[in-house]
């Protein structure tokens, strides 16, 4: 792995290399992490929906929203990730580390539910009016 840093990779920046990064990462997230695919596709089905409704403000809050789920639940996956590489043994600390980071993910998971249920709720009191 080149790293730049350690003067093993290029030097300079490279916007359109770092783009083909995050969606190689973003790929392999949904093709892999059964979690991560469903609420990315469920917060993409209501935001259209909003979208098509012109509710900007629940548009937006809700893109946040998603994307701070999303960014938890990556970082989950990355650190489950490196866990596994590290050690296959049963460990305590490992488990610690795991259980901390469901718990950020969960956080974030938490507070995108409660946006979506409360914003969804609003958009169908306003198609039904």
């Amino acid at each position: 792995m080149r790293n730049k840093f350690l003067g093993t990779g290029e030097s300079g920046y490279h916007p359109f290399r770092k783009i083909k990064v995050v969606i190689s990462g973003l790929k392999y997230a949904i093709r892999y992490d059964l979690s991560v695919t469903y609420k990315l596709l469920l917060s993409t089905v209501v935001l259209l929906i909003f979208f098509f409704f012109r509710q900007w403000v629940d548009f937006l809050l809700l893109a946040a929203a998603t994307a701070l789920m999303l960014q938890a639940e990556l970082f989950n996956s990355a650190i489950e990730a490196t866990c596994d590489f590290i050690t296959t043994k049963e460990s305590e600390k490992i488990k610690v580390i795991k259980d901390i980071s469901a718990a950020a993910a969960g956080i974030c998971i938490l507070l995108w539910s409660v946006i979506l249920i409360i914003e969804s709720w609003r958009v169908v009191r306003l198609i039904v009016q």
